[in-house]
This record gives C-alpha cells, structure tokens and sequence, in this order.
C-alpha cells in the first residue's frame, strides 16, 4: 500500500470519528432545545407547604405600574439588571389570598431593601394589612434598617422587629431640586422661558439657583400636611403618645448620645419595635407564633409572594367576566408618542382606553393616575379619549394615586367621577414653555450663525440664534392660550366658575383634602371605591362582574424567547453570567444620565408642558 493510500485511510478514518461526534453533540443540543421547548409549553402550578408561612420581601420603591417595555424588563430580570420595583397590587393581591387560605398560618413581612413609595400607595397596603389581620393570623414585619416609608407599613403589623444592630431613622419629607442657571450662565446659554401661574414653578431650576419665595411657601404648606397625616397614621397603628415623633425628631441628638449611637435601641425605647432580634431569634419567634413543623435544616415553612402568586392566580383563574371594568394605569411622565409603561405616551396611553373602548365586554373605565404631568398636547390626546368613552356610554372614573398634579390633572379632569386619597398631590393647573438658544456658547468656540430667509420667521426659532422680541410675545401668547384652555375645561369639566378656577389654580398644588374642599376632586377614596363607583355608573351589580387590565403585552414570539431563556435558567444556567457587571465610570454615566435625561425627553411638538417638580422623599 503506498504512503498516500495510508495516509488518505488514516484522514478517512479519522473523520469519521469527528463527523460520529458532530452527530451526537447534533442530536444532545436538540434533546435539550426539546426538553426546553417542552418545560416552556408545560404550565405546572407551583407547590407549596400544606402549612406556611408567606414571605413578604417588597423591593425597590412601590409602584402602581412596573417601569420599561415589558420584553427589556424581562430580558432585564433574566440578566440580573433589572431596576428594583414593587407593583403594590402583587401584595394586595398575597394578603387577600392569604386571609383566607387555611394552608397560610402567618405572614412576615420582610422591609429590609424597600426605601420607601408615595404615601397613597402606603395607606393602600396598610389598609390590607389591617383586613389580613381581622383574620386572626399574625403578621410581623421585620427589617434589618427602617426607614419612614418602610416603617409607614412595620407600624400596622401585629409584632415589628428589627436587628439589635439595624437602624432607625425617620427624617420628615422633603423636596430638594438641582438648579442650573449657574451651570447655564457659564455655558453661555439663554433659557428662554414662558409660563402663566404665580405658583408655576416648574421651569425654576433652569432660571434660578434656589426656590422662589412662593414655591418655598407652597411646598412647605404641602409638605407639613402629608408629615402630620403620616405621623397621625403611625402614632395611631403603634398605639404611640400624640408627640412621640415630635420629640424625637427634636431631641434626635441628645437621645443618640444618651445611648451611644444605637438607634436600634432608641427605636425599643421608644416604642416603634417589639424587640430586637438576630436572624436566628426571629425565626424562633416565627416558628413559635405560626405553629408549624420545622424542616430538616430547622427553617419554618415558607412560600415567597411570587411563587404564592403564582400559584394562587392559577387557581382561582382570571379575574375578567362576561361584563368587566377595564383598569388603565398612567403612570410616570406624560410624553408625546408611543411611551413605555411607567411612562405615559398620548399615542399609547390613549390606545389603550380606545381598545377599552372597542371592547365589548367592557362597561365602564377606571383610569388609575400617577403622574406629576409633562406634554400638554398629549395630555390633551388622552383627555379626549376620555371624552370618546363617556360619549360611547362607557363611564370614566378616575382614581388618584401618589400625585395626579398639572398635566396629571389634565387627564383627569373630563373622568365622569375623580378620587383621590387624603395623601395625593394634586391641582398645579398651570403650562409652561421653554426653548433653550446657544448663540453665546457657540460663539465663545468661535462658531457664528448668518443666513437669509424668505420671511422674517425662516430665522426664528432656532437653538443657535438669539430669540427676538416678536417670537418671545409669540410664544408667551401661545402659552397665555394654553392656560386659558387649561382653566376653562377644568370649569366645563368640574362645573366651577372660570374666574374661581383661576384662584385655585395658577400653578397651585394641594393635597387630596384640599382638592376636595375646592371641588377639584369629586371623593376621597382609594382604588377599590373608585371600582365600586364605576360599576354603579355602569349599572353593574356587586359581584357580577370583573376586572380587565388594559396595558402593552409581550407578543407571542416574545413571551416564547423568553419562556426558553426562564427555562434555560431554570434548568441551571444563569444567563446573567454572561454579561459583565457595570463599571465604576459606567455607573457615574448613569448619574450623569438621570440627570440629563429630563431635558432629552421633552418632546411636546408646541413646546407647551403641564408639568409639576412636587415629588417628595
């Protein structure tokens, strides 16, 4: 045989065995695809412990609508990337489920990684802690560090703990703003802004560097009202003295240093805490009130609220009946466009309440608001679909959440019906227009502008030349217009005097009392009064009909892709290990970006916003 018939054999041979193992790693991919494939389309309802405790951990802020497109919030959550956020509904949804399921024998409710949420959303879970309590099962909250929104919940519980080395700490509200003119005044840059409301304050931060006069007068107002109501709630739940947080607060420093520093054992003293317990003494005091078996590893039964869920949504089936009231959320800043959720677009937002319209099965809306405004010409869009649906002879009732101000009450106010709780901020009916110019920074780099045009208006309005007189009356007209269209709806809407409009608005935000005492709120009541007003309007009868959520879903190829990555996960890769955690110089960025990101989204094709700076901490 020569040496090339050897050699040609010996290749032949070898792959052979290379294209046998091709083959076989072929045939070992497609048996796990299949087995994925099969897992994704297998719906199984979650086990559980026949006695357990359910495990309440909320993390992130609260908040009445997840935030992001619903396809890069689930790639973001996949990947480890996801921002920390809490729907309220979810642990409303657990406690009502729990108050009646004999396999529930406790809940805790576990407060370490929330910072906090708006006070409406506060009250709306302590009030279904109290109805979980009625019950006659315990829930007990616990937490490594409390702070004021975390605490607002503790407060309501049967038993509250915290660790002997945690941390209390309750700081009043607040409203601290970054101003820019200093930042704009060696940019060179002129910000040119129009606005019509005494108490309009927010294009401040661009013309000022610190809180006008009246602004600081109006906020301290709101302010000092939503700080009684929230120590009014907690002395009360805690069974506390009418000034025990007054006196800490004021004595903050001496009591600290009486005790050295420790803040756990000032909160012992003075009443906020039961007792201070490491991790292993609370789980003996879990195991001991729930009254069930510890396992192999001497841990109490537990189920999270996900997987409690989860299961429970499974079984007792959707929530939607032959006659339903269709439940749309606009949260977030209102954008012209398409937005996504935890953002409110005018193209998108009014979708959704024209396929509420659309639907048959539909009878009545209610339209949930969180939201401190932003373009006035979407705010506009949404409000006329509002009108569509009253004149389709399907009743529109608005609920309030944490703040429904400005462009937030401009949707609102058309609602057949408007609730609101004692704790929303609301009201700022005012507009305001800015357009920023740069002629001076650019011809500090030696860069000018010149041309001509056919009219005198072919120059104006651009960023790199100076406004002129005519188009800053321009504008100001454009923005005294919209005011006046502002304030004579609220009148149509709301049945006041225009003139007594004018008084209440300008700008001015109120709590939800206030609101009602000038009649720009019809009721205060939380969510499910607004349901249950709705379903009257619509002539429905209690309990015959249900609820239907109209909000952006993942389409079919969407919800697969990422049923197969849950179940690759599942199986024991993380997909999260293929990205790289963020740098020190990419988290700086993404300060940076918050920062700036403001600006970017302003995209009202007049340039005319309806927006509030009235978020607190």
């Amino acid at each position: 045989m020569s040496k090339r018939a050897s050699f040609a054999r010996i290749f032949s041979m070898l792959w052979s065995g290379i294209d046998g193992v091709r083959k076989v790693l072929h045939l070992l991919i497609l048996l796990f695809i299949f087995s994925i494939v099969l897992s994704a389309l297998s719906s199984q309802v979650p086990t559980m412990p026949s006695q357990a405790v359910l495990v309440i951990r909320p993390v992130g802020i609260l908040v009445d609508q997840l935030a992001g497109d619903p396809w890069d919030r689930a790639l973001q959550e996949l990947l480890g990337e996801e921002n920390p956020q809490t729907l309220v509904q979810d642990i409303l949804d657990g406690l009502a489920y729990a108050k009646d399921d004999n396999r529930i024998k406790a809940v805790v409710l576990d407060l370490s990684a929330m910072p906090g949420g708006g006070l409406s959303k506060l009250q709306r879970i302590a009030a279904a802690i109290d109805d979980f309590r009625s019950s006659g099962k315990l829930l007990i909250a616990n937490a490594d560090y409390y702070g004021q929104g975390a605490y607002y919940l503790a407060a309501h519980a049967d038993e509250v703990y915290m660790h002997p080395d945690g941390l209390f700490l309750l700081r009043g509200f607040g409203i601290y703003i970054n101003y820019y003119k200093g930042l704009l005044d060696k940019l060179q840059v002129d910000w040119n802004v129009f606005k019509v409301g005494t108490h309009k304050s927010a294009p401040e931060p661009y013309t000022r560097d610190s809180m006008s006069a009246e602004n600081r007068e109006a906020m301290s107002s709101l302010l000092d009202q939503l700080w009684s109501l929230y120590k009014d709630d907690v002395m009360a739940a805690r069974g506390l003295e009418q000034n025990t947080i007054d006196d800490l607060m004021s004595n903050l420093v001496e009591y600290t240093e009486t005790l050295n520093g420790d803040l756990a054992q000032m909160a012992l003293d003075f009443g906020f805490v039961d007792g201070l317990l490491t991790r292993e003494e609370f789980r003996a005091r879990i195991i001991e009130v729930s009254g069930t078996e510890v396992d192999e590893h001497g841990d109490y039964p537990a189920t999270d609220l996900d997987d409690y869920l989860s299961q429970m949504r499974l079984i007792k089936g959707d929530a939607e009946a032959e006659e339903n009231i269709a439940i749309v959320v606009a949260a977030g800043e209102i954008l012209n466009g398409s937005q996504p959720p935890g953002t409110i677009g005018g193209d998108s937002t009014a979708k959704l309440l024209r396929r509420a319209q659309n639907d048959e099965s539909v009878k009545a809306v209610v339209l949930r608001v969180d939201s401190p405004g932003g373009s006035a010409f979407a705010s506009e869009l949404i409000r006329n679909e509002v009108e569509a649906l009253k004149a389709a002879g399907k009743p529109v009732v608005v609920s309030m959440s944490s703040v429904a101000a400005s462009g937030g009450y401009w949707i609102s106010m058309a609602a057949d019906r408007i609730f609101a709780s004692q704790y929303t901020i609301t009201g700022s009916i005012g507009i305001y227009g800015m357009f920023p110019t740069f002629q001076r920074s650019l011809n500090a780099i030696g860069i000018t502008t010149d041309g001509v045009g056919s009219t005198f208006w072919a120059g104006e309005l651009r960023p790199d030349r100076e406004m002129t007189d005519e188009t800053r009356t321009m504008f100001q007209l454009i923005i005294n217009k919209g005011y006046d269209d502002f304030i004579s709806k609220v009148a149509m809407h709301r049945g006041i005097d225009k003139h007594d409009v004018d008084t209440i608005a300008q700008g001015q935000v109120w709590t939800g009392n206030e609101a009602f005492e000038r009649g720009l709120i019809d009721e205060i009541g939380d969510m499910d009064a607004a349901i249950a007003f709705a379903a009257e309007l619509a002539e429905l009868e209690s309990g015959s009909y249900g609820m239907k959520y109209f909000e952006k879903e993942l389409s079919p190829g969407e919800q697969f892709a990422l049923d197969l990555m849950s179940r690759v996960k599942w199986l024991g890769f993380n997909p999260a290990s293929l990205t790289s955690k963020r740098t020190s110089v990419e988290r700086v960025a993404n300060i940076l970006d918050d920062a700036i990101s403001p600006l970017l989204r302003l995209n009202d094709p007049k340039g005319v916003y309806a927006r509030c700076f009235c978020v607190f901490e």
